[in-house]
């Protein structure tokens, strides 16, 4: 049973941490608590993302429309999030700093898919889905070597604004968010600015510090 908890809270901090809280009893390491801190505010953002875009999706269905939704932003959208994951899967970072764009992936694909159906391309719903599943398999699969995911993941920074330039152009033209969920768009703020924080304490990957840094505009 003890070996149990050991392994358990070794899975939110390093052995240093763990002899300093139960065997030294110093609660107060600075650096210790920080991961710490950083573990639990990864894995809570990782539960979020199981349901941050779910009213957005709701919202599509409810209406059977994607009105106001621009695809092209949306499918930029998809694109920075699985860069990102590919990148961070490859270079092996921990779970905790990442594994809530692969839940972001599923639920902007699912996305996408919709507003191509609901828009009367039923037959295009089906081909991105397959187009995208084939891409994120050729990233994450080992067919792709490091240095050219770190290359995709430099050109995340340019992809984000575009697709929210492209986004903010819909709402103007449209005099309205049209179908977009404002509580989607505030949970992603929310993620974005606390990942800023893991990610320097978790990886210290300064391509990933400024992509969540550029994300929360």
């Amino acid at each position: 049973m003890a070996d149990f908890a050991k392994q358990l809270m070794l899975f939110v901090m390093d052995e240093k941490c763990y002899a300093n809280y139960f065997v030294d009893f110093d609660f107060f390491d600075a650096d210790c608590m920080k991961a710490l801190i950083s573990k639990g505010l990864g894995f809570g953002i990782i539960a979020g993302s199981v349901l941050v875009k779910v009213p957005q999706i709701t919202k599509i269905l409810k209406n059977k429309s994607g009105q106001g939704i621009n695809l092209f932003s949306v499918c930029l959208d998809l694109l920075a999030i699985t860069i990102h994951m590919s990148y961070s899967f490859v270079s092996g970072f921990p779970f905790s700093a990442w594994g809530d764009t692969s839940f972001l992936a599923l639920q902007t694909a699912l996305i996408a898919v919709l507003v191509l159906f609901y828009g009367g391309s039923a037959s295009g719903a089906v081909a991105f889905g397959g187009v995208y599943s084939a891409i994120a398999y050729v990233l994450m699969g080992g067919l792709t070597p490091l240095k050219y995911l770190l290359i995709a993941q430099g050109l995340n920074i340019p992809i984000l604004l575009l697709g929210k330039l492209s986004q903010a152009y819909t709402n103007y033209r449209n005099g309205s968010t049209g179908q977009l969920s404002a509580v989607t768009c505030f949970m992603l703020l929310a993620g974005a600015l606390a990942r800023i924080f893991t990610s320097i304490q978790e990886t210290g990957d300064q391509m990933m510090i400024l992509t969540y840094g550029c994300s929360s505009f």
